[in-house]
């Protein structure tokens, strides 16, 4: 009986082995389709689809090592790091050898979802003294991120939406002080890169961004836009250049826009020079409130290494060569996207180098008194997290941060976020003055016009900038609590001396101030003040030909033995080009001219040299002849 019933169950197994084949066939078939069509979908970039199949796969093939290996990458290069963290915990326990082939990739995935101290617990268990190097990095990785995390903020980062963000990465966002219009650089499919803007709702949001148009945006690539506190002056990286030197351009440089009003179109982009501008990379401009120093970012000679960020000064109407920003903000890494807050002290950078929690991180240094830059911190979460946190902008109040993170997608697809900040984080609180340079008799407004905010009670001067060329307006930030003197000059005007007192109530709303000028009127008995003669100057050009040199030596002829006289000279441009390069190259002709002048035995002392761009033109730009007579210096003799 026994031997009947061990009979029948064998038969009966064996009658049973084609079935569960078959079975096991048609599991297999599904598995491979559903692990097929899931590749096909990832390399089609729809990335959700595709993660779907592969956990479908994983219903009818469980243990199947790539399939898991797959899955578990997708989710870690979307992002979804607590997704990567169950497949990897799931394939370790399910998976042949799985514990073997899943621990690095489980650590890593707890390490980048903020989970640093389930990561060291599961270090501890697993390491071993063979492995050493890897587990060794992977410790100090989990470390850092925890230490960064005790330095948590209470804050919530904030998506700006669909009318700034889209499916391809948008970047780099700046606006002015009067916050009107939000500047970002979009990168259009997925190749080409140009800059958009978007103006300022009703409602504290942001109506549609739009491509901003030629002449900014071009075939080539436009990116890392800095738009200035007044509004007036858009600098932005262009690549793809090429110039005839190979020097003054070359792959990713430098580029500035201009325009005279803020609803008005931009001029033709113009490159920085060669002081600037080289072979290597510059890009990612910042410019201090004051117009006065030029942030950027070049891979050029002379730095810690990867890309430094450096910084040049406006002085005497040109920009200096560029100076390292040093070791408190460069590393042998990559320090790139600088920022320099409104009150001018403050400086937030992203880095790939400094201790952080994954790709790049943002950094802020502040600026000592004796002008160096200190030791970069982290600016913690969950403004950072192990996603890239890329570029940013932080608004007047010091309070709001905008800036560029991947962490809603694939790695490189940047959104807009905003968040508040601790004050501990932010710059100092600023507010800015505003208002227009005119005559007080006729109202017309007066360009150009040398504006010196001091220090109301040393006299010292903070910061030196100019009414716009277009509608005369100027704006400067500045910190509240304070009392400031305000100088004012313009050529053939009386100077003007204001002292201004801004109190905290000046934090939430800006202070207008006009400046009325006095025509500047001479006694003709006690005042001496002749125009002797005028030299003109073609496009680009800053030294005289001999001809010109014997016509400023006959000028100057008959006075080279007159007493007590001060010589001026004054030195103009056309309109063609943008007015902080008008201005640096009105102030190379006239110290040119004053050397001559010099040369022929005028006491320096007696000689003052001034570069005025494009003010005071004396015929029409809309003609070559109009502006060959505006390309001028003015020579005058005063006594």
């Amino acid at each position: 009986m026994r031997l009947l019933l061990l009979i029948s169950v064998f038969l009966f197994v064996c009658g049973s082995m084609p079935c569960m084949a078959q079975k096991s066939s048609k599991v297999q078939k599904k598995a491979d389709k559903y692990f097929n069509e899931a590749l096909a979908q990832r390399a089609a970039r729809r990335n959700d689809a595709a993660c779907a199949l592969m956990e479908l796969c994983l219903r009818y093939d469980t243990a199947n090592l790539e399939a898991n290996s797959l899955l578990g990458q997708w989710y870690f290069q979307d992002h979804r790091f607590d997704m990567a963290v169950e497949t990897f915990r799931k394939a370790s326990a399910r998976c042949f050898e799985g514990r073997e082939a899943f621990t690095k990739p489980l650590v890593k995935s707890l390490i980048y979802a903020a989970r640093p101290d389930e990561a060291l617990q599961l270090i501890a268990t697993v390491a071993t003294a063979n492995d050493t190097a890897d587990w060794n990095q992977m410790r100090r990785k989990a470390e850092t991120t925890r230490d960064i995390m005790k330095r948590s903020w209470a804050v919530f980062p904030q998506n700006l939406g669909v009318r700034i963000n889209t499916s391809v990465p948008e970047m780099f966002p700046s606006m002015a002080v009067d916050t009107q219009y939000l500047f970002l650089t979009r990168r259009v499919n997925n190749i080409d890169e140009d800059l958009y803007a978007a103006r300022a709702d009703s409602c504290g949001g942001w109506f549609k961004a739009l491509n901003i148009g030629e002449p900014t945006n071009t075939a080539h690539m436009e990116s890392s836009q800095f738009i200035s506190a007044d509004g007036h002056y858009l600098f932005f990286t262009r690549c793809d250049n090429r110039s005839e030197n190979g020097w003054d351009m070359g792959g990713c440089d430098m580029f500035m826009a201009y325009r005279v009003a803020n609803d008005s179109a931009w001029t033709q982009p113009q490159p920085f020079g060669r002081t600037i501008n080289t072979p290597d990379y510059e890009g990612m401009p910042s410019l201090s409130p004051d117009n006065m120093e030029l942030y950027f970012v070049s891979d050029r000679k002379g730095g810690y290494g990867g890309y430094d960020i450096w910084y040049s000064k406006f002085e005497d109407g040109l920009w200096r060569l560029p100076v390292n920003a040093g070791p408190g903000v460069n590393t042998p890494g990559n320090e790139v996207a600088p920022f320099i807050a409104p009150d001018n002290k403050t400086l937030f950078f992203a880095s790939d180098y400094w201790p952080g929690m994954g790709g790049a991180d943002l950094f802020v240094a502040r600026r000592h008194k004796n002008g160096k830059w200190g030791r970069a911190e982290n600016m913690g979460y969950p403004i950072n997290t192990a996603c890239e946190e890329k570029s940013c902008y932080v608004a007047l109040n010091g309070r709001q941060l905008y800036y560029a993170s991947d962490r809603g997608g694939p790695t490189g697809n940047y959104d807009i976020y905003i968040t508040d900040i601790p004050a501990i984080m932010g710059p100092t609180p600023m507010t800015y003055l505003q208002g227009y340079v005119v005559d007080s008799i006729t109202r017309e407004p007066l360009n150009s016009a040398v504006m010196h905010i001091c220090n109301a009670h040393t006299g010292d001067t903070l910061y030196e900038l100019r009414s716009n060329r277009g509608d005369a307006s100027y704006v400067i930030t500045l910190e509240p609590e304070r009392i400031y003197a305000v100088h004012t000059a313009r050529m053939g005007y009386q100077p003007v001396n204001d002292t201004l007192q801004m109190d905290t109530t000046f934090i939430k709303r800006p202070m207008h101030h006009n400046v009325a000028m006095l025509p500047y009127g001479y006694d003709p008995v006690k005042h001496f003040d002749t125009l002797i003669g005028s030299v003109h100057f073609d496009v680009n050009v800053t030294e005289l030909n001999p001809d010109d040199k014997r016509t400023l030596q006959a000028l100057m002829e008959p006075w080279l033995e007159e007493k007590g006289i001060i010589v001026h000279v004054n030195a103009y441009t056309d309109n063609t080009g943008t007015p902080m390069i008008n201005e640096g190259l009105s102030y190379k002709r006239a110290a040119f001219i004053a050397r001559e002048i010099a040369s022929l035995g005028i006491p320096e002392t007696s000689i003052q040299a001034r570069g005025w761009g494009e003010a005071n033109a004396i015929a029409p730009n809309d003609t070559e002849e109009g502006r060959y007579k505006n390309r001028r210096v003015e020579i005058i003799l005063k006594r």
